[in-house]
């Protein structure tokens, strides 16, 4: 089973949001293409794909984005493919939320003034940072980093 193909739009060019998420998201078609990918996740990823070519234009930036992310789970899961620094940017937001705000209350209550509340999400971020470059790191020595950047 191929991927299929995104249909050319004449009416793009008119919208600048919409031209430049379609023109990152044929990149990420085209990389798509030279993956090994199995047939099941094929048919889920030509779904996203049918969604894309069917939206309007003027909900077409959103479907790109929702169709996208879809994507970008489904190829995780299916077949622990991420594309580069993907697990850096999810740790981060991770490790501000769940190691950045305990520290933060941590170092607050322990200096009796609630604001070095601000404190501890610089620290989580930073955990987050290293967490998910080493995560990246494993992904790319293990062969399961795709050759792009989202």
């Amino acid at each position: 089973m191929e991927l299929k193909s995104i249909n050319p739009r004449a009416d793009i060019g008119q919208d600048k949001k919409a031209y430049k998420s379609f023109s990152q998201f044929m990149g990420f078609i085209e990389v798509l293409k030279q993956q090994d990918l199995n047939d099941e996740v094929i048919e889920k990823l030509n779904a996203e794909i049918d969604k894309i070519n069917d939206a309007p234009l003027k909900k077409l930036n959103t479907q790109i984005k929702r169709s996208q992310l879809k994507m970008l789970q489904i190829l995780e899961k299916e077949q622990k493919l991420v594309p580069k620094n993907y697990y850096k940017k999810t740790w981060m937001l991770l490790g501000m939320s769940a190691f950045g705000l305990p520290l933060g209350a941590a170092f607050g209550f322990a200096l009796d003034n609630m604001a070095f509340l601000g404190i501890g999400l610089p620290i989580g971020l930073c955990i987050g940072m290293l967490v998910g470059a080493q995560m990246d790191k494993k992904a790319e020595k293990e062969g399961r980093q795709m050759n792009m950047e989202m």
